[in-house]
């Protein structure tokens, strides 16, 4: 885990993201690029497309500028490698290119903010970055300052196409050092009995190597439900999810509105991986 991206919009829950970040950072010896969309009037884009610093644009960028290079002092920060970018685009294109062109290999998010990101986790632009990031998504909800995933909650069907993902998730897992609770949630509409249910898991799990894990199969009203009550069971640090880079929703059993939910719902942090 090399590059770090780490969106800000100067909020609060920008900042708990940011926290977070810095933590993985010095653990790994990763860098962190600074992220900050600069959304404007369409007539202000076309300005910048054509080379011309207005006055309004200017302003805005050089107090975007005293923000970011403010916010690089903070102590937390401290020893880590730092890089930050402005772009004049909308926040979902806009990180979504900076990921593929800066080589990023994990991004870390607040769930909410202000101006541009206030409608970031709300709806249908939450699975954009989610669901169409190429590299994991960390959501971070609430301040952390020791931020573990020593309990780390995986729920899934354990299909063939969550294999490759999965790779991805063993190696965070792997760098959290964490305890894998693999579960598979069982709703009225799509009920497995519990014999089949943990052959799915076991012949799936039996291709990997990893060696601190449990398998789990838990009943529910519905997904969302499941998932968020056995992570409070198990009380898991950190709850993981595939999603599929599509607009059908997410795979199998997380539909869109199943993904916004947990998202928006969960108060521990979540991390999703692209199928």
């Amino acid at each position: 885990m090399k590059r770090i991206l780490v969106p800000t919009d100067f909020s609060d829950h920008a900042e708990y993201a940011l926290r977070v970040a810095a933590q993985i950072a010095r653990e790994n010896n990763s860098e962190i690029v600074l992220l900050h969309m600069l959304e404007l009037p369409h007539q202000a884009s076309d300005a910048v497309g054509s080379g011309h610093d207005i006055p309004e644009i200017m302003f805005f960028k050089n107090k975007v500028i005293s923000n970011l290079e403010e916010l690089m002092d903070v102590d937390y920060l401290e020893g880590i490698t730092v890089s930050e970018i402005i772009q004049f685009e909308k926040a979902f294109e806009g990180i979504l290119a900076v990921s593929k062109t800066n080589n990023i290999d994990f991004i870390v998010m607040g769930s909410h903010g202000s101006g541009g990101f206030q409608e970031m986790f709300i709806g249908s632009n939450t699975e954009k970055v989610v669901r169409f990031s190429d590299v994991p998504v960390l959501v971070i909800k609430n301040k952390t300052d020791n931020f573990k995933a020593d309990n780390f909650v995986f729920a899934s069907d354990f299909s063939q196409e969550i294999k490759k993902p999965f790779k991805q998730l063993l190696e965070i897992a792997g760098l959290f050092n964490s305890k894998l609770n693999l579960v598979m949630i069982n709703t009225p509409s799509s009920f497995k009995p519990t014999h089949i249910a943990e052959k799915i898991m076991n012949d799936f799990i039996k291709e990997f190597n990893y060696p601190n894990y449990s398998l789990h199969i838990y009943n529910d009203v519905n997904v969302e439900k499941g998932i968020l009550n056995f992570a409070n069971s198990v009380q898991a640090d950190l709850i993981g999810m595939c999603t599929h880079g599509r607009r059908t929703g997410f795979a199998h059993f997380f539909n869109g509105s199943v993904s916004e939910d947990l998202v928006n719902h969960a108060i521990r942090p979540v991390i999703t991986f692209k199928i």
